[in-house]
Order: C-alpha cells, then sequence, then structure tokens
C-alpha cells in the first residue's frame, strides 16, 4: 500500500519493480474500484474491455474513444485513491494522437498509460484476426508518450500482440525495442505456451505485466508462481466484470422465476453494505459538520 509520503504513480513503480507479481484486478466503472480498493489490492487496471462491454454493450473492438476513458478515468480516481494503470488501445491514431492522449488521460487522473501496437481499429487481444503496426511507428508513438507526460513519474506500459501475428521471438524483439525507446513497463499479450510464460522476465530488462485472461489463450498461472518467475505485474482485466455478469444472472434469474428476491447474501450484497461501498456513512458526517 502507498506509504503516506508516497504519490500513487511511486507507488505504482515500486510495486511494478519489486517484481513480486502484484495482482491488478480491472475496474469498468467508479464502483468497481471501490470494491478493488476494499478487498486490500494494491493497483487498478482501468479496462477498455470492460467500459465497451458494460457501458455500449459491445465487443472490445475500438468503439471506445479516448474521451470515453478519460471520463471513467477521472469518476475512479475521484473515488479510490490506488494508483491506476490506464488502457488507451493504439492511442487513437498517430504519435500526434497519442501525445494528446497521454495530456488528457494524465488529467484524468492516470499513472500508467497503457499503449498497444495493433493496427487501428484494434479488437480484443484474445481474438483472432489481429494485425500489428511496424515496429518503427509504434517506437515513435512510445517517444511520443515519453515526451508528453508533464509528470516524469507517469509510467508509459507499452504492450505488443506480434506473438499472435509474427511468432513469440518476433515479440520478444519488439518488447526489447519498447524498452529501449523509454516505455516502463512491458506487456507481451496472448502467449499461448507455459514455457513462453515462463521465459519471458529472463528474457527481457524492464518490469513486466502478465494478462491472465479467464477463458483466453494464456495457459492460467497463479500470481505466486508468476511473481516467482520475475513479473511485476498480474493483470486480471475482467475478473469483476465476469463476475458482475454471473451475479447479475442469478440473482435476475431467482427474480423471474420467483416474482420475488430477499436480501439474501448468496444473491445481492445488503442495502447497507451498497451503501457504505458507496461512501454514505462517510457523506453523512460531512453533513453533520457543514450542519453548524
Amino acid at each position: 500500500m502507498p506509504t503516506n509520503d508516497e504519490s500513487p504513480k511511486k507507488t505504482l513503480r515500486r510495486l511494478a519493480e519489486a517484481r513480486r507479481g502484484v495482482l491488478v484486478p480491472g475496474a469498468f466503472n467508479a464502483l468497481s474500484a471501490r470494491v478493488i480498493e476494499d478487498l486490500g489490492f494494491e493497483a487498478i487496471y482501468v479496462t477498455g474491455a470492460g467500459v465497451t462491454n458494460m457501458h455500449f454493450g459491445l465487443p472490445d473492438q475500438a468503439f471506445m474513444g479516448l474521451h470515453d476513458i478519460a471520463e471513467h478515468t477521472a469518476r475512479i480516481r475521484d473515488a479510490v485513491n490506488l494508483p491506476l494503470l490506464v488502457d488507451a488501445d493504439t492511442g487513437f491514431g498517430n504519435a500526434l494522437n497519442v501525445r494528446h492522449a497521454v495530456r488528457v488521460l494524465e488529467r484524468a487522473g492516470a499513472d500508467c498509460i497503457q499503449l498497444e501496437d495493433q493496427v487501428s481499429p484494434k479488437r480484443c487481444g484474445h481474438f483472432a484476426g489481429k494485425a500489428v503496426i511496424g515496429t518503427e511507428e509504434m517506437l515513435g508513438k512510445i517517444k511520443a508518450a515519453v515526451d508528453a507526460r508533464t509528470d516524469a513519474g507517469m509510467l508509459v506500459m507499452a504492450r505488443t500482440d506480434a506473438a499472435a501475428v509474427h511468432g513469440f521471438e518476433a515479440a520478444i524483439e519488439r518488447a526489447q525495442q519498447f524498452s529501449e525507446a523509454g516505455a516502463d513497463i512491458l506487456f507481451v499479450e496472448a502467449v499461448t505456451q507455459a514455457d513462453e510464460v515462463r521465459a519471458m522476465p529472463q528474457r527481457l530488462d524492464k518490469p513486466q505485466l502478465m494478462n491472465m485472461v479467464i477463458g483466453g489463450q494464456t495457459p492460467t498461472f497463479g500470481a505466486e508462481e508468476l511473481g516467482a518467475l520475475g513479473y511485476g505485474l498480474v493483470l486480471y482485466a475482467n475478473a469483476a466484470l465476469q463476475g458482475a455478469v454471473a451475479g447479475m444472472q442469478r440473482a435476475l434469474t431467482v427474480l423471474r422465476d420467483s416474482r420475488r428476491l430477499d436480501e439474501d447474501p448468496s444473491l445481492v450484497v445488503s442495502f447497507a453494505e451498497r451503501q457504505r461501498l458507496v461512501g454514505k456513512p462517510w457523506l453523512d458526517e460531512l453533513a453533520q459538520r457543514y450542519a453548524g
């Protein structure tokens, strides 16, 4: 957890560089971020797929724009104190668009901005049919992101999807070039072999994030094992989303079939717990303070 004099950006850098497999769940809105923080996690990923799924009802295929993710980032930043890693997809255009995106997301409260090397319109890293831009173009985007940040503590995370297109060795080569261009954290997406997962921390110099997609193409490893291998961060971008959908389906199925729904803790949180999570007791205290 952050120390009293440590900014979220410094906290995130410390967590990544410790290389102990810190779990980072994804948040798709402010309440999901509150739940993550309340349960004691150390950082939050503002998920583009989650925002797209939950707010548009669409798949992760570039329907989200810069100002969609910036608005959600700002709301989440107001709701929690944890470091925020923010999904900026491809940077929403070329290197100049990346520069603008970094400025916008930094103002919104991001502590780390993730950029990927897919051709636009991008798609989920675990979908078929991906394509990647040339390495030199992506290096320009990373350099633009590094130059654009107004706080030198802002982290840039560079993701490559090249493993699915050009193979594992090409993805490793790209990631190393991303590091040399100034990326602080490296993210090789959708590797499909367990030995590749085990090899990457030994092949790349910067801290790495490993994405554990539930039902995706990458073999599942526990966070302790990934930490022992040397990964800095372990991402579960949409665990909260998939759990929320399952919970909604269970509760609404009971409501549909029985025509009523009681305060059953196996189906719904209590009214009091809901109010606690959204800060009503604290706001009640403020109301008393300002009442005079």
